[in-house]
């Protein structure tokens, strides 16, 4: 189990002349994975290749130890996968739909039925379980996605925008259901989403593509750095000059004029060095506090978006 769920090694996914995987080298370790990136940074490419649904033109790709070129069947048989898109069957209950899958995926019937209850009851459909889907919420249409992505009992699960189109109790609802799946199922999963609250909230490894490669992958604990070596402030005064000073003494400065600005201060520097600074750039603290550093600093650092 110490074996990483997915390896990665040099992995090129074209659509034409277009590269959408760009020679990507990674793996994916067990445990809650988040998939982040900005619209067409290759993370529904990504999903699709290890599913085997997208060769690539070089490059080799592993899945639960086995090559995805050699044996995908052998992969999706242990793989669960909830899509981005709406995929249930028109004209079916949510109780046959997810049975059904469960068929495909080679349970008996006996068994199938009794796992399509099961699943249905714990992403919170026990009492529609009968209704056709057509008739369900988009809430509801995506707890039957993650049903049937679970009602074989896989051992990794790759969910495509699990909260797209949710609304802010059912979003927590089902970040909930994420989250019991890794810690309390044990289940491997790996999550794609462009919203990095999701992702910080559900997952504790993080693999960050854009335009096609990796940005950065680690541990979100790691890649976050240090607690509580963040400082937001407000000031009052020249705030270029402020800057400036900050920037001079190798500190991390980042804000828009007459916002909140955040300094990233080293571990052997005191934050009263903040004080100084203003003092001497002739501007005012009017507010500073501690900040704990979030995935939105990783993923602004990965994309080369801090100023």
């Amino acid at each position: 189990m110490n074996e990483p769920a997915v390896v990665l090694d040099g992995v090129t996914v074209s659509y034409g002349r277009h590269e959408a995987l760009r020679n990507v080298s990674v793996e994916f370790p067990r445990g809650a994975i988040g998939l982040l990136g900005p619209n067409g940074a290759g993370k529904s490419t990504l999903i699709k290749a290890l599913l085997g649904l997208l060769p690539p033109s070089s490059g080799r790709m592993r899945v639960l130890g086995y090559d995805i070129s050699e044996a995908p069947l052998a992969v999706r048989a242990r793989v669960g996968y909830m899509p981005e898109s709406d995929a249930h069957i028109p004209g079916m209950t949510a109780f046959s739909f997810v049975s059904y899958c469960a068929k495909l995926s080679g349970l008996p019937p006996a068994d199938a039925m009794q796992r399509a209850h099961e699943v249905l009851f714990y992403v919170g459909l026990g009492e529609a379980r009968y209704r056709n889907v057509e008739t369900y919420s988009t809430g509801m249409k995506q707890r039957v996605k993650l049903a049937q992505a679970l009602v074989h009992d896989p051992e990794l699960l790759f969910l495509d925008e699990p909260t797209d189109g949710m609304d802010p109790t059912g979003r927590d609802e089902m970040l909930a259901l994420v989250r019991d799946i890794a810690a309390r199922k044990g289940m491997t999963l790996i999550l794609s989403s462009h919203l990095l609250p999701d992702v910080e909230f559900a997952c504790d490894h993080v693999v960050v593509l854009h335009k096609g490669a990796v940005a950065t992958e680690g541990p979100i604990a790691a890649l976050k750095g240090p607690s509580g070596r963040v400082f937001e402030l407000r000031v009052k005064g020249e705030e270029a000059r402020f800057a400036d000073a900050i920037r001079a003494e190798g500190l991390e400065y980042r804000g828009d004029p007459g916002d909140v600005i955040r300094v990233f201060v080293p571990e052997d520097r005191s934050p009263q060095l903040l004080f100084q600074l203003a003092a001497r750039s002739g501007v005012q603290v009017r507010h500073l506090r501690p900040s704990v550093p979030s995935l939105e600093d990783v993923f602004a650092r990965a994309l080369g978006d801090e100023p």
